[in-house]
């Protein structure tokens, strides 16, 4: 199998560039390279996600499969504009992934941001909020232990926010979701070929 955004080591070139793109109502420039998921761009699964999260809650925010950051760093400007207090968990296999959200975060001064592997993380944990491109292209069997192990770490009251491509099986996870989880799934948006899903409070 060739290499994958989703491999934790990327042995392809390290050529980074700066981008400028529109996180937290602003236009922020971060660093992206080869190697991680959607260099050079808000890719359009994330965008559609992006439209459509709400401010995180205080307290605790898994970003899933952070890639270079973007989801990451929305949540904590969203944070710093609004004076809550937030802690950002950025959890990636894939190092230079973590290399890049962790430089990202520093650059515009975003102290909240911790860029982890899911090892890094205390076991004992529990998030207020999940929001997550996940990496459906690791296989179903995978992604599904991956979203089983980390939706089970929201608190009570927590929600997480996916983003799906609808040919990837966005509908299909949807239900998957509502038959394994003891909290309410909706789907709360259709756009552009993605599904925005909602895992509600327990």
């Amino acid at each position: 199998m060739g290499e994958h955004y989703f491999s934790a080591a990327p042995t392809g070139p390290d050529t980074r560039c700066q981008v400028v793109v529109h996180l937290g109502g602003r236009d922020v420039t971060v660093t992206t390279s080869g190697g991680v998921f959607s260099a050079g761009h808000v890719d359009l699964g994330t965008r559609v996600l992006l439209d459509h999260l709400p401010d995180p809650a205080p307290g605790d925010l898994l970003d899933l499969g952070c890639g270079w950051g973007p989801l990451s760093i929305e949540a904590a400007l969203r944070a710093r504009d609004l004076a809550d207090p937030l802690d950002v968990w950025a959890l990636d296999v894939n190092t230079r992934a973590l290399d890049l959200t962790a430089d990202n975060a520093r650059t515009l001064g975003l102290d909240k941001v911790r860029a982890v592997t899911a090892g890094q993380v205390p076991a004992d944990l529990r998030f207020t909020t999940i929001w997550s491109n996940p990496p459906v292209r690791i296989g179903k069997p995978a992604l599904h232990q991956l979203l089983r192990s980390w939706l089970s770490r929201l608190t009570d009251d927590g929600t997480a926010w996916l983003v799906v491509a609808r040919n990837l099986g966005a509908d299909s996870l949807h239900g998957w979701l509502t038959d394994t989880l003891d909290r309410p799934v909706d789907r709360v948006a259709s756009a552009k070929g993605f599904r925005v899903l909602r895992v509600g409070p327990a």
